[in-house]
């Protein structure tokens, strides 16, 4: 999957790949499949291009196969934030989703039965 927003910001911003590369420390044929979705963006890595092209990594970050989860956390008080990025696995959301089943069909025989 092409990473468009990321694309579109680098070229907003007047930035080559070659530049972007450098900041990530990689070289540009490396970081061009990276942004063509060929080869995955780890999760330092988003964070490395959100601070380096100084926009929140919402507005660059495109998810692959797994679901993602971004979370701010403003828990020291400072307004920047953290962000910490999640990917979940679809086998591992199936496997819980199914649990989750099994716990309500429980907890709806212990009411039936009087227990809860």
């Amino acid at each position: 999957m092409e990473k468009l927003k990321l694309a579109s910001v680098r070229k907003s911003k007047g930035l080559s790949q070659k530049e972007v590369a450098e900041r990530l420390f990689v070289d540009v044929s490396t970081y061009n499949r990276k942004e063509k979705g060929s080869v995955k963006i780890r999760n330092t890595e988003w964070i490395k291009l959100s601070q380096f092209l100084n926009v929140p990594i919402e507005e660059i970050f495109e998810e692959d196969e797994s679901h993602v989860f971004i979370f701010n956390d403003n828990s020291t008080g400072s307004y920047l934030g953290t962000n910490h990025i999640y990917a979940i696995p679809e086998s591992l959301l199936d496997v819980q989703k199914k649990y989750i089943t099994f716990l309500e069909s429980e907890i709806q025989k212990l009411k039936n039965n009087d227990l809860i």
